[in-house]
């Protein structure tokens, strides 16, 4: 039997960009399970997908932040039994070419989680204040979880459920990508990471690529760690 590979996005207010990153989807990766999560959005996201075939389509009713609706989509994929999950971006800054080399490499390796690395493959457009801080977030990513990477805030990255079914985040907002690492570090989980193309365009910097967003990320996961 064929592993089963889930491609989960969270979305909120992506109307503009939605369908093309569907559609770019089912021309490269058209066997995949695409569970997309619209987290409380108040445009019409949510009828553009439903209009597209073949989407597992989750909403909450609440805006409760990309966390969250990316662990709701997880847990989405737990329940209809895929074997693999890849948390995919709304806005079009990730590159579906990336997925088939990752999950070659998760499966070849055998490891519980691959991270994306910008650095390691190509960025499209990013500023040089923007390299800075991702910069910056490395070594804060180390100073906390203690693994050395080479991106440690890339939202494009593979779970392999069969090897580790419990995967949970609790932190909701962005931060979620420095509890991706503690996660790594209090399981002991075996990863590594793999070259991909991250896109910028003022669409997604406006929604949340921006650089004071990166100092958000810090300030929220301190937050959700305190409570």
């Amino acid at each position: 039997m064929a592993d089963k590979l889930a491609i989960v996005i969270a979305m909120y207010n992506e109307s503009e960009s939605i369908r093309t990153v569907l559609e770019s989807l089912r021309v490269i990766r058209p066997d995949d399970t695409v569970i997309v999560v619209d987290d409380g959005s108040s445009d019409n996201c949510y009828d553009v997908v439903a209009e597209v075939e073949n989407i597992h389509l989750l909403k909450h009713i609440y805006n409760l932040g990309q966390g969250a609706a990316l662990q709701t989509g997880i847990d989405y994929a737990k329940r209809i039994h895929m074997d693999y999950v890849v948390t995919y971006d709304a806005d079009g800054q990730h590159n579906a070419d990336d997925i088939e080399p990752f999950l070659q490499t998760i499966k070849t390796g055998n490891y519980d989680v691959v991270l994306g690395s910008r650095f390691l493959g190509t960025t499209v457009n990013m500023s040089r204040a923007k390299h800075y801080i991702l910069k910056f977030s490395i070594w804060f990513g180390y100073l906390f979880s203690g693994l050395k990477l080479t991106d440690s805030h890339n939202g494009f990255r593979m779970l392999n459920l069969k090897k580790f079914p419990a995967f949970e985040m609790h932190q909701n907002e962005m931060s979620h990508a420095s509890e991706v690492l503690d996660i790594i570090r209090r399981n002991k989980l075996s990863y590594t990471e793999m070259p991909c193309t991250i896109i910028y365009t003022d669409y997604s910097k406006a929604k949340g690529q921006s650089i004071f967003n990166s100092i958000n990320i810090i300030i929220e996961y301190f937050i959700g760690k305190a409570h």
